[in-house]
Protein backbone atom coordinates (compact mmCIF):
# COMPACT_ATOMS: atom_id res chain seq x y z
CA UNK A 1 0.00 0.00 0.00
CA UNK A 2 1.28 3.43 -0.92
CA UNK A 3 1.32 6.03 1.83
CA UNK A 4 1.29 9.79 1.33
CA UNK A 5 2.57 11.86 4.25
CA UNK A 6 1.69 15.55 4.22
CA UNK A 7 -0.98 18.09 5.07
CA UNK A 8 -4.29 18.73 3.34
CA UNK A 9 -3.44 22.39 2.69
CA UNK A 10 -0.29 21.58 0.72
CA UNK A 11 -0.79 21.95 -3.04
CA UNK A 12 1.78 19.26 -3.94
CA UNK A 13 0.10 16.80 -1.57
CA UNK A 14 -3.23 17.42 -3.31
CA UNK A 15 -1.53 16.92 -6.68
CA UNK A 16 -0.06 13.60 -5.53
CA UNK A 17 -3.42 12.41 -4.19
CA UNK A 18 -5.09 13.33 -7.47
CA UNK A 19 -2.34 11.58 -9.51
CA UNK A 20 -2.85 8.27 -7.67
CA UNK A 21 -6.64 8.66 -7.64
CA UNK A 22 -6.80 9.21 -11.41
CA UNK A 23 -4.94 5.92 -11.89
CA UNK A 24 -7.16 4.13 -9.36
CA UNK A 25 -4.16 3.32 -7.19
CA UNK A 26 -5.22 2.99 -3.54
CA UNK A 27 -3.28 5.13 -1.09
CA UNK A 28 -3.29 5.75 2.63
CA UNK A 29 -3.06 9.44 3.46
CA UNK A 30 -1.31 10.35 6.72
CA UNK A 31 -1.99 13.93 7.81
CA UNK A 32 1.16 15.15 9.56
CA UNK A 33 -0.96 17.61 11.57
CA UNK A 34 -2.72 14.67 13.21
CA UNK A 35 -0.03 11.98 13.30
CA UNK A 36 3.62 12.42 12.43
CA UNK A 37 5.83 9.57 11.21
CA UNK A 38 7.09 7.16 13.82
CA UNK A 39 10.86 6.84 14.19
CA UNK A 40 10.74 3.55 12.27
CA UNK A 41 8.72 5.05 9.40
CA UNK A 42 11.01 8.08 9.28
CA UNK A 43 14.16 5.94 9.20
CA UNK A 44 12.79 3.65 6.48
CA UNK A 45 11.88 6.68 4.33
CA UNK A 46 15.35 8.20 4.84
CA UNK A 47 17.00 4.87 3.97
CA UNK A 48 14.87 4.44 0.84
CA UNK A 49 15.66 7.96 -0.37
CA UNK A 50 19.34 7.49 0.54
CA UNK A 51 19.54 4.52 -1.84
CA UNK A 52 18.76 6.90 -4.72
CA UNK A 53 20.49 10.00 -3.31
CA UNK A 54 23.73 8.28 -2.36
CA UNK A 55 23.84 8.89 1.39
CA UNK A 56 21.66 9.53 4.44
CA UNK A 57 22.96 13.11 4.56
CA UNK A 58 21.83 13.68 0.96
CA UNK A 59 18.45 12.10 1.75
CA UNK A 60 17.94 14.38 4.76
CA UNK A 61 18.93 17.34 2.58
CA UNK A 62 16.34 16.35 -0.06
CA UNK A 63 13.65 15.92 2.60
CA UNK A 64 14.29 19.34 4.17
CA UNK A 65 12.09 22.21 3.00
CA UNK A 66 14.59 24.99 2.39
CA UNK A 67 11.75 27.49 1.89
CA UNK A 68 10.42 26.91 5.39
CA UNK A 69 10.61 29.87 7.74
CA UNK A 70 12.15 27.45 10.28
CA UNK A 71 14.93 26.31 7.90
CA UNK A 72 17.55 28.40 9.74
CA UNK A 73 17.13 26.13 12.77
CA UNK A 74 18.50 23.16 10.78
CA UNK A 75 20.69 24.74 8.09
CA UNK A 76 23.97 24.81 9.99
CA UNK A 77 23.65 21.64 12.06
CA UNK A 78 25.83 18.56 11.74
CA UNK A 79 24.41 15.84 9.47
CA UNK A 80 23.47 13.57 12.41
CA UNK A 81 21.79 16.45 14.23
CA UNK A 82 19.87 17.42 11.08
CA UNK A 83 18.15 14.01 10.98
CA UNK A 84 17.04 14.34 14.61
CA UNK A 85 15.87 17.94 14.13
CA UNK A 86 13.92 16.97 10.98
CA UNK A 87 12.29 14.04 12.80
CA UNK A 88 11.31 16.27 15.73
CA UNK A 89 9.88 19.01 13.47
CA UNK A 90 8.32 17.08 10.59
CA UNK A 91 5.44 19.47 10.10
CA UNK A 92 7.59 22.60 9.96
CA UNK A 93 10.74 21.36 8.21
CA UNK A 94 9.85 18.46 5.93
CA UNK A 95 9.20 18.89 2.24
CA UNK A 96 5.83 17.45 1.16
CA UNK A 97 4.55 15.08 -0.01
CA UNK A 98 6.56 12.12 1.19
CA UNK A 99 5.27 9.07 -0.68
CA UNK A 100 6.24 5.61 0.47
CA UNK A 101 5.70 2.28 -1.23
CA UNK A 102 6.53 -0.45 1.25
CA UNK A 103 9.69 -0.15 3.29
CA UNK A 104 12.18 0.13 0.46
CA UNK A 105 10.75 2.80 -1.89
CA UNK A 106 10.05 6.45 -1.14
CA UNK A 107 9.98 9.85 -2.84
CA UNK A 108 10.03 13.47 -1.74
CA UNK A 109 7.93 16.05 -3.54
CA UNK A 110 6.23 15.34 -6.84
CA UNK A 111 7.84 12.35 -8.54
CA UNK A 112 5.38 11.08 -11.11
CA UNK A 113 8.07 9.27 -13.16
CA UNK A 114 9.03 7.20 -10.14
CA UNK A 115 5.40 6.60 -9.20
CA UNK A 116 4.77 5.23 -12.72
CA UNK A 117 7.20 2.41 -11.87
CA UNK A 118 5.26 1.60 -8.68
CA UNK A 119 2.09 0.52 -10.50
Amino acid sequence: MIQIFGTLKNFDVKTAQRWFSERRIPVQFVDLKEKEMSRGEFDSVVDAIAREAGSRADAIDQMTDKKSKDYASIAYLDDSDKADKLFENQLKLMKQPICRNGKDKATVGLAQKTWEEWK
